[in-house]
């Protein structure tokens, strides 16, 4: 019970409560401590001069915060009633308890009387020592704040449990054991205290003076006071007032303020509230079990540690010996390596430069065979080859594309890439050890063993391997040739074209990744890194990729009717059947500007083929543009329509036969969609605010026949009136 002792004690005076009274804000003050703290306020202030007013007021008034500076939270130990004439400024104290409280404004009169029945100066107010908060006391004074008996009944119970000799209750600083006690005052004395505070004459003289045992027993034989009304002093509490949560008498339920308010028996509001404390009282009972329990697992802890110490230090100098040791037989090894590798680098470079002195001259003749072609005069002969001598040349440009122009091996020697990982697993290795608390030298040596296994060295981007076609990216890497950590896998990185974020496009044991679906005329940065069980390696050398400004595509049969026809490397379609059947192209557009056109081969009995642009998930047995997924004009012989989810707009006149040429520019930079017939621009801009990834796309019959041209440039007249605008 001795914890409970700081509860039982008054914040201003330090000691047991005596007659404590209970303040609105639910703290505890002895009534002769209560008396000590008033401060009289402005009349200004009093309730009685704001129900002159007319403001409303209640029984108890907190004053304005604002108005009053009570005390300094980042204060050096002063505060200070600020603003009163009558209240000057007061240096405030510091009770036993620690908690800060204000002298008396004035000093108490004296007298014997109680403190309860002695006067209290007008206009008074108090302020709670504990939580801060001011109130004006009313006409009753200090008579209006209830007693707390429940509080002076534990005190007594506390008392009467402790064994020691009973002391004085009026000694200042040591109390001397008492002598006696009055049983009218209830109050121990010493022999000093007994002189100077209760004199034998006087209004004192009749009080009856007993031992202090004696005195012991009859206070714990007394009854117990019954708690009164503290606006109805003869009467008893008999109610419970549910909307004030205080006890009330008869006499308030009829005159009183409590007449409207809902009220309920005392003995079942206190049946009620014992039950509530005492299930708020079961869980922090576990709180505190818990608490004592975690304390003896403290204290265990501290031995554990101080035994670990001695030993764990003892065997980790020896872990680092050996590690040094071990550090000393790699530093050999690497360097006889080093050799190894300058040969290495030598041989790859001079591979370089055989292969491309091979490559060069085969690109030199092709060169000046077209230069001899183009000479020729005969256009019958000349476009008998010009088409296969066209995707020649094209496909020996994008073969000198693929990396063949820079270097495959760097002349640095960068050793960065052992030291980075070693140092990474020494870290590790304090990580792990610390972590796991090893008990003995073989616990240890197995956590350093499996802590100081690095981590993957970094991986080397191949560039000679490496290559964008369209806006898909290839990309190869491997380890480094003296690295002797195995791999695990590789995580391969790429930013959003736009110098953005890097996000994660590879996960895996392989060490070649394709990137489709790459905004085209875009630059992206790309980068990897290995991981193993340890940890991963610092990233590779970041390597920057320009996907193609043009596209080159083709037809695409994986997602194309089953009734249409390919051929010509899957640039021609048909029809086998005469219902519209759509097939869309291989390549997907989400950023920039691309155009490409479509020669009709054949034109039977007046057809209306379709050509835009469409989603993915297209219908593919209905002509283009029937559904929300396509963008398209159709057109016949003699007139043209826009066509979105079967809404047909923009009638134009101007059709097509064969061996018309149809251009589609979409303009994913502006959002719109544009067709052209024979390099005229077909109708208005046909659709506008088109967002999103888009295939090119033609639905035709047996009738038609068309072949697809991409790779081409945006028109002249386009490009400039761009520019313009």
């Amino acid at each position: 019970m001795e914890e409970m002792e700081e509860e039982l004690k008054c914040p201003v005076c330090g000691s047991f409560y005596r007659e404590p009274i209970i303040l609105p804000c639910s703290h505890n003050l002895c009534q002769a401590c209560a008396r000590n703290i008033l401060v009289q306020t402005p009349e200004s202030e009093s309730p009685q001069s704001r129900r002159a007013s007319g403001s409303a007021v209640s029984d108890y008034d907190y004053l304005d915060l604002d108005k009053m500076s009570l005390y300094s939270e980042a204060d050096s130990g002063y505060g200070s009633y600020g603003g009163f004439a009558s209240a000057p400024t007061t240096p405030c104290q510091k009770s036993p308890n620690g908690v800060r409280v204000f002298p008396p404004a004035m000093p108490p009169p004296a007298t014997h009387l109680s403190p309860a029945l002695a006067p209290v100066p007008r206009n008074s107010c108090i302020t709670c020592p504990q939580c801060h908060r001011s109130l004006i006391l009313d006409d009753r004074g200090l008579r209006g704040f209830p007693k707390n008996r429940v509080l002076e009944g534990v005190i007594d119970r506390y008392q009467q449990s402790k064994a020691a000799a009973l002391k004085c209750q009026l000694c200042e600083k040591a109390p001397k054991e008492a002598t006696v006690m009055c049983e009218q005052c209830d109050v121990f004395y010493c022999d000093p205290c007994r002189l100077r505070c209760h004199p034998p004459r006087g209004p004192l003289a009749k009080h009856r003076l007993v031992p202090p045992a004696q005195g012991r027993v009859s206070r714990r034989l007394s009854p117990r006071k019954v708690s009164t009304c503290t606006d109805h002093e003869l009467e008893n509490h008999s109610m419970y007032c549910v909307q004030c949560k205080m006890p009330v008498c008869y006499q308030c339920l009829e005159e009183g303020k409590h007449s409207s308010h809902e009220v309920k028996a005392l003995g079942a509001m206190w049946k009620l509230h014992k039950s509530q404390l005492s299930q708020a009282l079961n869980g922090l009972s576990d709180r505190a079990k818990e608490a004592k329990e975690f304390l003896v697992q403290l204290r265990n802890m501290v031995q554990q540690i101080q035994e670990n110490s001695v030993e764990f230090e003892a065997c980790l100098v020896a872990q680092c010996d050996a590690l040094i040791d071990a550090l000393n037989r790699r530093k050999a090894q690497l360097l006889a390596r080093v050799n190894k590798e300058h040969e290495h680098k030598l041989k790859v470079v001079r591979d370089q430069i055989s292969h491309c002195t091979v490559k060069l001259r085969q690109t030199t003749g092709l060169m000046e065979y077209c230069l001899e072609v183009i000479k020729e005069n005969d256009p019958s002969g000349f476009l008998q080859i010009s088409d296969a001598l066209i995707r020649r040349v094209h496909l020996t440009e994008d073969q000198w594309g693929k990396g063949t122009l820079t270097p495959r091996m760097t002349t640095d020697f960068d050793l960065s890439l052992d030291n980075s990982p070693l140092l990474q697993s020494i870290h590790q290795l304090d990580f792990v050890q610390m972590k796991v608390q090893p008990r003995n030298c073989d616990a240890i040596h197995f956590q350093t063993t499996k802590a100081s296994s690095p981590v993957p060295a970094t991986p080397i981007l191949q560039l000679e391997e490496c290559c964008t076609h369209n806006n898909s990216a290839t990309l190869s890497w491997k380890q480094p040739p003296l690295s002797t950590v195995p791999a695990e896998g590789y995580i391969l990185e790429l930013d959003d074209g736009s110098g953005g974020q890097f996000r994660e496009v590879y996960v895996g044991k392989e060490t070649m990744c394709t990137v489709d679906g790459l905004h085209f005329n875009s630059t992206y940065n790309a980068r990897v890194k290995a991981f193993n069980k340890t940890g991963v390696s610092l990233y590779s050398k970041t390597l920057v990729l320009q996907t193609s400004e043009v596209a080159w595509f083709a037809f695409d049969p994986g997602s194309a009717h089953s009734d249409i026809i390919f051929s010509n490397d899957n640039l021609t379609v048909t029809c086998s059947s005469y219902d519209d059947r759509v097939v869309l192209g291989k390549t997907g557009f989400s950023k920039g500007v691309h155009y490409w056109e479509l020669t009709v081969d054949r034109y039977d009995n007046h057809p209306d083929p379709a050509f835009g642009v469409a989603r993915i998930d297209v219908m593919k047995d209905v002509m283009l543009g029937k559904d929300d997924k396509a963008w398209a004009m159709y057109v016949d012989n003699n007139r043209s329509w826009f066509m979105h989810n079967n809404s047909h707009t923009n009638r134009t006149e101007g059709g097509i036969t064969k061996g018309a040429t149809i251009g589609v520019l979409l303009d994913l930079n502006r959002k719109t969609l544009t067709f052209f017939i024979n390099d005229e621009q077909q109708g208005p801009i046909a659709f506008e605010n088109v967002e999103g990834l888009f295939f090119p796309a033609v639905s035709l019959n047996r009738n038609v026949q068309v072949t697809l041209h991409t790779g081409l440039p945006v028109p002249d007249f386009y490009s400039s009136r761009a520019s313009i605008a």
